[in-house]
């Protein structure tokens, strides 16, 4: 497949057009997969050509689909590194798994932990842009009723491993904490976890708190406005123009970029600053439209919600939660980019304290990565050196040979 060659092209850009078109019909997914040539899905930039992909260094993949309770099919791709038992990576909101697997950097989350021998399962919970409920209307609530336990009781039936390990970053790691402390997830399935960013409590900057107390994501459902990306076409509706004039109405953190670029705007609307431009080299910032695209307003409902809160509560504002933290008596550690400007560090430094008094301070642990921001410890062009160490080191503390 990695031999296959287009003559007579007018260039590289058609080369790699008709090569992938022709390996589409030769082959199907499995020429995206090894074939070396990657064509974007159409999230953040839709006119973004093909480009060539670095193979990753993992086995082949095997792909588990998977019903939920309430009738939702979520995604699991597994890559079995090795006999260390099955660890779940979830990603956050307006992404998916990609964001382990990118291949703009020199060794990625994935292929870290499948050379340290983990049985790697990426999980697409159905806020992952690469799935079509992405576009449908759910909350944190959701996901962690129905889509945790159905993947961990799914990898427990396929590796018959009696529990699992846990990376989870961002909106991920939110909902699977009110999994555990809604009592959806058995705390008994769940040996240790690693948290990027953010869990039980919600430190946020100024531009934040102020959209929050709008209720700016309400506001924007009101008005027809049912999903949130960064992409922007040119015959936008006029709720997508009037959204882009709210957002250069409202203030940014001073060392946020403000630009009159539209889809930069709502990036930064979005989610905040989400990285440190140092962290990122050039080929994964040339490529963001890969792993970012479409959140549904609900779900940014109830991050406002939580950020009002200042700790996870429900969509409603019900506080249900927080009195449970005995359901988060396990080996967990927080990681925080020392720059993170969308969720504070001081949010994990919380959370830190409230589960230290609960449960005693041996269970857990928190690092604190300086000159790092938020998604830039999982995707920066050294997160492998800088922060995936001290993901293994935990994870390796609890470690179970599975046979």
């Amino acid at each position: 497949m990695t031999t296959m060659k287009v003559l007579d092209a007018s260039g590289p850009v058609e080369r790699l057009k008709y090569q992938l078109k022709f390996g589409k019909v030769f082959a199907g997914a499995l020429f995206e997969t090894y074939g070396g040539i990657l064509s974007p899905p159409k999230y953040f930039n839709p006119d973004a050509p093909p480009r060539k992909v670095r193979p990753l260094r993992v086995s082949t993949q095997e792909i588990y689909w998977v019903e939920t309770a309430d009738h939702v099919h979520i995604r699991l791709t597994r890559y079995q590194g090795g006999s260390k038992g099955p660890v779940i990576l979830a990603h956050g909101l307006g992404v998916s798994s990609k964001i382990f697997s990118m291949d703009t950097i020199e060794t990625n989350a994935l292929e870290f932990l499948f050379e340290r021998g983990y049985d790697v399962w990426l999980l697409d919970f159905r806020a992952s842009v690469d799935l079509p409920t992405a576009k449908t209307q759910f909350s944190a609530d959701d996901i962690a009723k129905y889509d945790f336990p159905a993947a961990v009781d799914k990898v427990l039936e396929l590796t018959g491993a009696d529990d699992v390990q846990f990376l989870v970053h961002c909106f991920g790691a939110t909902a699977w904490t009110i999994a555990l402390l809604g009592g959806f997830l058995d705390p008994a399935k769940v040996r240790s976890t690693v948290v990027s960013q953010v869990s039980t409590d919600m430190v946020v900057p100024l531009a934040t708190k102020i959209k929050s107390g709008l209720h700016v994501p309400t506001f924007l459902q009101a008005i027809g406005v049912e999903s949130l990306t960064p992409d922007v076409d040119e015959d936008s509706s006029w709720t997508d123009k009037l959204f882009d004039r709210a957002i250069r109405l409202l203030p940014a953190a001073d060392d946020e970029d403000r630009t009159d670029d539209a889809v930069s705007n709502r990036i930064s609307f979005l989610y905040g600053q989400l990285y440190e431009l140092d962290q990122l080299n050039r080929a994964t910032f040339d490529n963001l439209h890969e792993m970012f695209g479409v959140a549904n307003t609900t779900c940014f409902q109830h991050i406002a919600a939580m950020c009002r809160a200042g700790h996870v509560v429900t969509l409603d504002g019900d506080d249900i939660y927080i009195q449970h933290l005995d359901r988060m008596a396990m080996p967990t550690l927080f990681i925080s980019g020392a720059e993170n400007a969308c969720y504070l560090p001081r949010s994990t430094e919380i959370t830190l304290d409230r589960l230290t008094r609960a449960n005693g301070a041996a269970l857990y642990d928190r690092k604190v990565v300086p000159d790092y921001g938020h998604i830039d410890c999982i995707f920066g062009k050294n997160a492998a050196r800088d922060v995936f160490p001290y993901i293994v080191e935990h994870l390796d503390k609890t470690a179970r040979v599975v046979e």
